[in-house]
């Protein structure tokens, strides 16, 4: 596939909540043609620069270099309004993780990728001496719902997922105060249960009880 980049601060996760304000001009052509075509972009992680272009200090015309981490996640724009011209408010829904194969950057400052998605996660159970999160997780979802409305979607209130190693995993990667590198690794991990694992040691760390 060869899709438009979208690099940020942050992680989006299969399955996962994004939304966003565009009002670059780089972005702003290439929402739009996705929303009208029904067509994803990749969001990846930002290990260097802005997510919103800056000149160069250093003179000139040019602008701070951006680099990002190769694994990135498909985005499918679900709405999409213009309060005012110039300015784009879309929600997107995380789709299939992808590996970038090759890169550049447009005129305009627009990133544009080769890609190969990757095989989704295996369905794999949560093991019985990590069930405890998903209890948590419901607890921690409501309290946020609560304290700030319109902050997070609703979480299912059963069914399957919540007996899913990797959907449990990727939910709880979404709120974790981890840095973007640490999110960027769980998304690369192949094995669900790996990075359930590893979700579950961040929140001891964090002193969570899960």
């Amino acid at each position: 596939m060869h899709i438009p980049l979208f690099p940020l601060g942050t992680v989006l996760f299969p399955g996962g909540f994004l939304p966003l304000q565009i009002f670059e001009v780089r972005y702003l052509d290439m929402v739009q043609r996705c929303h009208r075509e029904g067509s994803p972009f990749g969001v990846v992680t930002l290990q260097q620069g802005h997510e919103v272009q800056q000149r160069d200090p250093q003179g000139g015309e040019g602008f701070v270099r951006e680099s990002f981490l190769p694994v990135g996640t498909l985005a499918r724009i679900t709405t999409l309004q213009q309060p005012q011209p110039g300015l784009l408010q879309i929600a997107c829904e995380g789709g299939e993780r992808f590996r970038v194969v090759r890169s550049e950057k447009l005129a305009h400052g627009l990133w544009m990728a080769d890609i190969e998605t990757l095989p989704a996660d295996a369905p794999a159970p949560v093991p019985p001496e990590l069930a405890g999160m998903a209890t948590a997780l419901r607890h921690l979802h409501e309290r946020l719902r609560a304290e700030q409305p319109g902050l997070l979607p609703a979480l299912p209130a059963d069914g399957p997922q919540w007996q899913d190693a990797g959907w449990l995993a990727h939910r709880w990667a979404e709120l974790l105060p981890l840095p973007a590198e640490a999110k960027h690794h769980l998304l690369a991990l192949d094995h669900p249960l790996w990075r359930l694992e590893l979700v579950g040691d961040a929140l001891d760390q964090l002193g969570v009880p899960h």
